[in-house]
């Protein structure tokens, strides 16, 4: 056996992902939300760190060229963000306060002229509702932790489910629509039957299987469909439950002025951190050596930090200027005029990777004259036409599926191949499955779905 041991050197790249620049990748794709959640975590942490919103950023400016020369520091340069610093940018919303649901139920219990031990029952039960509005715990282990009758619980469970909104209390989707039936003076016993057994047959447009079975034609099967969908399957809805994230907070506001439009990016909420002067005297005085060296520690993690959401920040602002750039006209006209527009087109005109833009606009959102927009929703595929030019945005030919879709002849509605037909005719060339996929994408259904009788 012939073992022959030999020493070489190869030269091969590699990327190593340091902690600070996973922290930096992180904070580019964080929502505003999340990067206040994060700078108070970090302000928390490191005693060096201060965080200033609003006006007080105008007083305390960061001296990087003060700071820099106690560190060593890889070249890190980030360009600055241009905004008017005279532009006054008002609040966009105000999130008022919900009424709670279970406040709401038991509001209602105070008013009903009940034994207090019902009323308190009722109380115990609105607490146990789940988010959706309804009561799904057992009534034997109920009336065993209260150690009351199970009787007891019922009455209480039959006040409850008496009260606003119709469907509140009910033990499952089928008992909610009967109660919301029940309450509504509904006694046809064919409705009960359909909630009871053909709710999916509803879901699917199956009227000739309903019509079948109870030996009722299909338009009259259609009409028991037709009301049952009219009932809320979520009692809760419209109500706080403690389940939902209610508010949005832009990163930038997108605003016209004298024709031309201006990016603002929105200081009011993004912490603008510094640093406090006390880590001065600690490195200057130089006595305790252990001292020096955390601060100087912490100064690198707290100036990391900064420049990263500077970068954050700026990284934004750039991709905002392009999206204008290219989409002035859906800003001045609407919807309609939003043109096809990629990631990889952004990146491309910013030398930047796509992925970074991916980041850069994850989760993010801008305040315009029309309302708060989702920058991802910004960027749409093209779909050719016969001539050969990426004209179509996909916003645009979905609403022309829409359109098809709404003036349809609803006993004989368009398959899938007949839209997609129909939009060739116009120069649109489209297929059978990108119709269905956007069909799909708009919540849509098949031509056998929307059939009416």
């Amino acid at each position: 056996m012939n073992m022959d041991f030999n020493l070489s050197i190869s030269q091969e790249q590699k990327l190593i992902m340091t902690q600070q620049m996973q922290l930096s990748v992180k904070i580019l794709q964080l929502s505003s939300y999340e990067l206040q959640k994060l700078v108070e975590k970090e302000t928390q942490e490191n005693p060096l760190l201060e965080v200033k919103y609003g006006e007080e950023n105008k007083e305390n400016t960061l001296d990087y060229k003060e700071i820099i020369k106690y560190l060593e520091f890889d070249n890190y340069n980030h360009s600055n963000v241009v905004r008017n610093e005279d532009e006054e940018v008002s609040p966009f919303t105000f999130i008022s306060e919900k009424k709670s649901l279970k406040e709401y139920l038991k509001e209602q219990i105070r008013d009903l002229n009940v034994k207090d031990s019902i009323r308190i029952i009722a109380d115990y039960i609105v607490e146990s509702i789940d988010e959706r509005g309804y009561f799904n715990e057992k009534l034997e282990n109920m009336a065993k932790v209260l150690k009351i009758p199970v009787h007891m619980i019922e009455e209480a469970l039959k006040i409850v489910q008496g009260l606003e909104p119709d469907g509140i209390g009910a033990r499952d989707l089928k008992d909610c629509l009967k109660i919301q039936c029940r309450k509504k003076g509904m006694v046809d016993e064919n409705l009960y039957l359909i909630i009871d057994n053909h709710l999916e047959d509803i879901a699917e447009n199956r009227y000739n299987a309903i019509a079948k079975k109870l030996n009722i034609n299909v338009k009259e099967s259609q009409s028991y469909g037709d009301f049952i969908k009219t009932l809320q399957p979520k009692p809760s809805r419209g109500f706080y439950t403690g389940e939902e994230v209610n508010y949005i907070i832009p990163d930038a506001y997108i605003k016209k002025i004298d024709k031309e439009y201006y990016i603002i990016m929105n200081d009011n909420v993004t912490p603008r951190l510094t640093i406090n002067n006390l880590y001065k005297g600690i490195i200057n005085g130089g006595e305790d050596k252990e001292a020096v060296d955390y601060v100087k520690g912490r100064l690198d993690s707290a100036t990391f930090l900064i420049r990263s959401i500077e970068h954050r920040k700026s990284t934004i602002y750039k991709v905002l200027e392009k999206i204008l750039c290219i989409q002035r006209e859906y800003f001045d006209y609407g919807e309609k005029f939003l043109k096809p527009m990629t990631l990889r087109e952004i990146a491309d005109s910013l030398d930047m990777h796509e992925s970074t833009i991916s980041r850069a606009i994850k989760d993010k959102y801008i305040y315009t004259e029309r309302g708060t927009i989702k920058i991802k929703n910004l960027f749409t595929t093209g779909l050719t036409s016969k001539e050969g030019n990426e004209s179509l945005s996909c916003l645009e030919v979905k609403k022309g599926i829409e359109n098809l879709i709404n003036e349809e002849d609803k006993n004989n509605p368009l398959s899938d191949q007949n839209i997609s037909d129909i939009l060739r005719g116009k120069a649109v060339n489209i297929s059978r499955r990108t119709v269905a996929k956007y069909r799909e994408e708009m919540g849509i259904k098949s031509s056998k779905g929307r059939k009416r009788y």
